[in-house]
């Protein structure tokens, strides 16, 4: 791979403009040249393309048309993609700062996948914390079985290993996704630095029971009937504890 890897970054949106400027600012400011932007709209009407179009000039790709769903969008802006990388950042994250780009470039060194923390925010950009679950040291298929422990906005996936999402999962395809991808990874770097602020909410937050539904069978899916019983006991404890200690979590 190239010293200079080129990163891929797709933005799915439909009907955010209260958001959306956010998270396109911290893309296009980026320190780092080798970017290729490409954004999936679902024919918004509020307002969110005429946002979009003020930043045409750096960005790719913009796609405005119906679309299936979320994960149908993110799968345009996949197939779309010609970097070395690719990274999913909804509207509203952001990439924490505007040298993390060039940060985690200098630390690719042919990793099949990079990945680092994410920091919570709120509605008015205001930090709220770290998310409940730490990510790990050294990450593989396996490290999902206690939960979801990296964020999708905080990690970026080789595309030649990048399958497109499972659209039989309506609120929990970027588990499958990342756990599939992470099946055919030979090598995982931990940047071990913030790379993305995640803004608290999002429709599997809004479906939460919908959502934990998902995330069973596809946990199920992959690690077996009863470890999954199992390790849903252990992330059933660990919950209980931070409730106790720190309160209702925000991711």
């Amino acid at each position: 791979m190239s010293a200079h890897p080129k990163f891929s970054i797709i933005t799915v949106v439909y009907n955010n403009v209260r958001d959306i400027e956010h998270t396109l600012k911290s893309v296009v400011n980026q320190s780092y040249d080798h970017i290729e932007y490409i954004v999936i709209d679902g024919q918004s009407t509020d307002g969110t393309l005429e946002i979009i179009q003020k930043y045409k000039d750096k960005i790719a790709v913009i796609l405005s048309e119906k679309d299936k769903g979320i994960y149908d969008a993110m799968n345009k802006g996949l197939a779309l993609a010609t970097g070395d990388y690719v990274l999913f950042l909804n509207s509203g994250d952001e990439i924490y700062d505007l040298n993390s780009i060039e940060n985690l470039a200098k630390l690719s060194d042919d990793a099949d996948i990079l990945y680092g923390e994410t920091i919570l925010v709120d509605d008015n950009r205001n930090i709220i914390g770290e998310r409940r679950h730490k990510v790990p040291a050294h990450f593989d298929w396996k490290s999902f079985r206690y939960g979801m422990n990296i964020c999708h906005q905080a990690i970026y996936i080789k595309r030649e290993i990048a399958e497109p999402y499972d659209l039989n999962y309506k609120l929990c395809a970027d588990i499958d996704w990342v756990i599939r991808c992470a099946k055919k990874a030979k090598k995982t770097v931990n940047a071990q630095q913030y790379v993305a602020r995640y803004l608290v909410g999002g429709m599997s937050k809004q479906r939460h029971q919908e959502s934990l539904k998902e995330r069973f069978a596809i946990f199920k899916h992959y690690y077996g009937t009863i470890p999954n019983v199992f390790n849903h006991g252990i992330i059933a404890l660990k919950a209980i504890w931070y409730r106790l200690n720190y309160g209702k979590p925000q991711d």
